[in-house]
């Protein structure tokens, strides 16, 4: 998703006149963490990377993150990416454009995501933001460190693998034993809740926080849960019921703080434009994913071995789970000037005028 920090392109702009970048959650918006990481939840091998400039595998899940996708991005002046926090070269004036925190396989709940055994959980990618601070502080002071902290936008995706990855992993999970599903929504919930209070506290006063796209729509799930080609039916019975919620919940924030600093993005219908009619968007399939194997090319990891189709841009998923670069794009193009239905209470471009105003 497309943020920016007013900086030019091989110079810091002056303190006063920046905006960080902070990126938080999971494999959607991880660029690399991953990489430093004893973890099997990492995109770092070819085919990964095959349409990057470098050609080779960052450690992001595709060419571009959907923060990263650029004619959208240079309407508001992105000039280069926030690193990996984990990245060794993330030092400096690196610091002022901000940093990624996010790390592939996270979940909202601590316990989403074991069998990756090293991921970067949540309340551990707070904790970093706790470091990144104090380090900042260190470099520029404790009151430039906070106003910059303070004016930053941020991104926060994570949620998704708290069903895919925790409560329908396997049949009759833990999760799904000790919970009906839309029990374990409000518990989801409620702790997002307390996570996204805690970024609050930590000085973070625009967020921008997405839904989970149509769950059961991926290729890894119509590989492995759809009907005659249908989409999973419980996992999009949990993004219907899970995506309200979140929405109901930020606006009980914005309530409580006083003013609107958590902005939803509907990603499951800006996902679910393109799934559900995919050649109005310039898309041949939105079912089949260009890298994988088996039904759909749902199944298993996208590797060397993989199918790996010949047009990434005529594809709507990259892979079992994740959106091309193209996809990216469109949901870019609806978090900056999406209608109410997209962006509630307002869209990128608003909150951009509004903010340059202050």
């Amino acid at each position: 998703m497309v943020l920016l920090f007013l900086l030019a392109f091989g110079s810091i702009a002056p303190l006063a006149d920046a905006r960080a970048f902070f990126i938080f959650g999971d494999s959607l918006v991880d660029s690399g963490n991953n990489n430093y990481l004893a973890t099997t939840a990492r995109a770092d091998s070819p085919p990964y990377g095959v349409d990057y400039p470098s050609r080779r595998a960052t450690g992001r899940q595709n060419e571009y993150m959907m923060f990263e996708c650029l004619p959208a991005a240079q309407k508001i002046g992105l000039s280069e990416s926030p690193l990996p926090y984990l990245s060794p070269d993330f030092n400096g004036k690196k610091l002022l454009i901000g940093a990624n925190f996010a790390s592939a396989g996270v979940g909202v709940l601590n316990d989403t995501g074991v069998q990756f055994v090293n991921i970067l959980r949540m309340y551990r990618q707070l904790e970093l933001f706790q470091e990144y601070q104090r380090r900042l502080s260190a470099q520029v002071g404790s009151k430039q460190a906070r106003k910059l902290v303070n004016q930053a936008l941020v991104l926060i995706t994570v949620g998704g693998n708290d069903f895919v990855n925790n409560y329908y992993l396997v049949p009759y999970s833990a999760r799904s034993r000790q919970f009906r599903l839309p029990d374990y929504v409000k518990f989801v919930i409620s702790e997002y809740q307390r996570l996204l209070m805690s970024l609050y506290k930590l000085g973070a006063r625009r967020v921008l926080v997405t839904g989970t796209g149509p769950m059961g729509c991926v290729p890894a799930e119509l590989a492995m849960r759809g009907t005659n080609g249908g989409c999973s039916e419980e996992l999009q019975r949990a993004a219907s019921l899970y995506n309200p919620q979140l929405v109901q919940m930020l606006n009980g924030l914005n309530k409580q703080i006083g003013k609107d600093v958590f902005i939803s993005a509907n990603t499951q219908r800006m996902h679910g434009d393109f799934v559900s009619d995919p050649r109005a968007f310039g898309f041949v399939t939105s079912q089949i994913a260009c890298c994988g194997q088996g039904p759909y090319n749902g199944l298993g990891l996208c590797t060397q071995l993989s199918n790996l189709c010949p047009n990434r841009a005529l594809y709507a998923f990259w892979d079992p789970f994740h959106p091309s670069e193209k996809a990216n794009r469109l949901i870019v193009e609806q978090i900056m000037t999406g209608s109410n239905e997209y962006m509630h209470p307002m869209n990128l471009s608003t909150i951009m005028t509004m903010d340059s105003r202050t």
